[in-house]
């Protein structure tokens, strides 16, 4: 088949959780498929530098991404439009351009939308086999009903109708979505029981890229690997550092905590100071960091999807202290594969556990990365993947009524 990937996130390097997955599933897909992308970048893109991402796709063409400014026109012009305040202010003239020229010059069989932000372009082509990869609505619903502060909890039941409104009608435009768990495909389903088919094809590792000797663990090592300008990470951590973390240095006294990722514009003083903490800011391979860590910590109490970051340590690994909420969507056992734990207390007496009992660790190790090999394994998701693209073309193919659906305005 001809396919047209249109992506938020410009997939490399990948980086962060969402150019994971996008990298891999374009690679996966180039194996049996002609891939061309149209994607957003953050900036100009050196070609040099992707050069690994032109051997997977065709073509390539991207456009700047202009994010939201709220006090911005576009932002305030989003307060009184129908659709979401994001898709209105972000939206690009070049980028749509792009995806209708690449549309009117070549007979694509299949277009796929990367995440919510793409799905308004992919829905106005005239291709009659779309497919809208990735949605994710549990954050906005968070942000509702999670809100204590009267007026937060306001704006944010504005929004999620606002966003909830939007979904019904957008996925009337797709014969199938896809969704990274069970728990949020049912959140989806609630909002457009009548849209498209919803279709889990989960997160996953690269269980070769994993493999390898990183270098031993180190005791009294704990790792949260996740870039704190993410909200649900910068939680996360403060969580962590506030209630969790002088447990555990209590009965390990030498104890460090290594923070990988991005932390440009992060106000760190807004964290309790703690001088067990090392910020290792953006690593090109985070993998050393990872397997020499004696334990990987995910307090996370907010945010939707699946977690890469567990995913990828307990392939390298490395075991995982998590709360329910980090785990959740991963089939992953609880006591046997992982340690889960949601209180103070029992996520610092689960690490200290950990801490003092190699055999423990060992044991773990072994359990969780056997685990993510026998389920989460790119090559085994891409395949997913494929099947599903095959089986929304070939209906597309077979009645193509979809094509002559009024289109979501801009």
């Amino acid at each position: 088949m001809k396919v047209l990937f249109l992506s938020r996130w410009y997939p490399y390097p990948p980086d962060n959780g969402s150019k994971l997955r996008i990298y891999h599933l374009l690679r996966e897909l180039a194996r049996a498929h002609t891939v061309d992308l149209i994607s957003f970048t953050s900036e100009p893109v050196d070609l040099q530098k992707t050069s690994p991402l032109h051997g997977i796709c065709r073509h390539i063409q991207t456009s700047v991404y202009s994010p939201m400014t709220p006090g911005g026109l576009a932002g305030l012009a989003g307060l009184f439009a129908p659709r979401p305040r994001s898709v209105v202010a972000t939206y690009s003239a070049e980028l749509d351009a792009l995806a209708q020229s690449a549309s009117n010059q070549e007979q694509y069989d299949l277009v796929i939308a990367s995440q919510i932000d793409m799905a308004p372009y992919a829905a106005k082509l005239n291709i009659a086999a779309r497919l809208f990869e990735e949605i994710e609505l549990t954050t906005i619903w968070e942000q509702y009903a999670l809100a204590r502060n009267p007026f937060k909890r306001m704006r944010g039941l504005l929004t999620w109708l606002k966003l909830r409104r939007y979904v019904h009608e957008l996925l009337k435009s797709f014969q199938a979505t896809t969704v990274v768990s069970d728990a949020e495909r049912q959140r989806v389903l609630r909002v457009a029981p009548r849209g498209s088919e919803v279709v889990v094809i989960p997160n996953g590792v690269d269980s070769d890229w994993m493999a390898g000797d990183f270098g031993e663990p180190q005791a009294d090592t704990l790792v949260y690997n996740g870039a704190l300008t993410y909200q649900a990470n910068f939680d996360a951590v403060a969580y962590f550092l506030a209630e969790i973390f002088p447990r555990i240095q209590a009965g390990r006294p030498g104890t460090k905590l290594y923070i990988t990722g991005k932390t440009d514009g992060v106000r760190l003083q807004r964290l309790p100071q703690n001088d067990g903490v090392v910020f290792t800011g953006y690593m090109q391979d985070v993998r050393p960091r990872v397997a020499q860590s004696w334990v990987n910590v995910v307090p996370l109490r907010i945010g939707g999807g699946t977690r890469l970051k567990i995913l990828e340590s307990l392939a390298l690994g490395t075991p995982v202290v998590s709360t329910s909420k980090g785990a959740e969507g991963l089939h992953l056992r609880a006591g046997e594969d992982y340690l889960r734990a949601d209180t103070p207390a029992t996520f610092a007496d689960a690490t200290l556990r950990l801490l003092n009992d190699p055999e423990m660790r060992a044991r773990l190790a072994e359990t969780g990365r056997n685990k993510v090999r026998e389920l989460y394994d790119w090559r085994m998701i891409g395949h997913e993947l494929d099947t599903l693209a095959r089986r929304v073309a070939a209906s597309a193919a077979e009645s193509p009524s979809l094509a002559a659906v009024e289109r979501p305005a801009r």
